[in-house]
């Protein structure tokens, strides 16, 4: 009775297109998790790029534009002159520090309605940042919360 002999060629091969696709897994799924910091000028100049990217934008929330529902909220973050009206729907809902005037960072996609549809909000308290008049003595939590909702408070 004759024995076949494995090729070693064969276990190359098929070594090689196991690497492949793993390689190929790991670079799609690495392109799909990216997202790109714009402020809002930069989004608003974006063109027909904006709709296609995931993005972070950045701002303060203008007083008077929350309406919370439920998890949901929408609101608009100001950047200098620029306005971006924002609705967030995430698992979460919005952080204790997101009120007005509150810096926010809104993770998701523009819509071609305008509109900023965000799946991750981030917001922190300006107050508790700003520094320290001379001769005060520091004042606050100096153990930083956070959640996965929110940055620092």
């Amino acid at each position: 009775m004759a024995t076949q002999q494995s090729s070693p060629l064969k276990f190359v091969i098929a070594g090689a297109i196991i690497v492949g696709v793993i390689l190929w897994i790991a670079i799609s799924a690495g392109e799909q998790a990216k997202s790109y910091y714009v402020t809002i000028a930069e989004l608003q100049q974006m063109g027909n790029k904006a709709y296609t990217r995931h993005l972070r934008v950045a701002g303060n929330v203008k007083p008077g534009t929350i309406e919370r529902d439920g998890t949901n909220a929408t609101f608009t973050l100001i950047e200098l002159n620029k306005t971006l009206r924002v609705d967030y729907h995430g698992a979460e809902p919005p952080p204790d520090t997101f009120k007005d005037d509150a810096q926010a960072l809104a993770i998701g996609t523009y819509g071609r309605d305008g509109v900023f549809h965000a799946t991750e909000l981030q917001a922190k308290c300006a107050s508790k940042y700003a520094p320290a008049k001379p001769g005060a003595a520091p004042t606050g939590n100096t153990a930083p919360m956070a959640t996965t909702a929110s940055l620092a408070h």
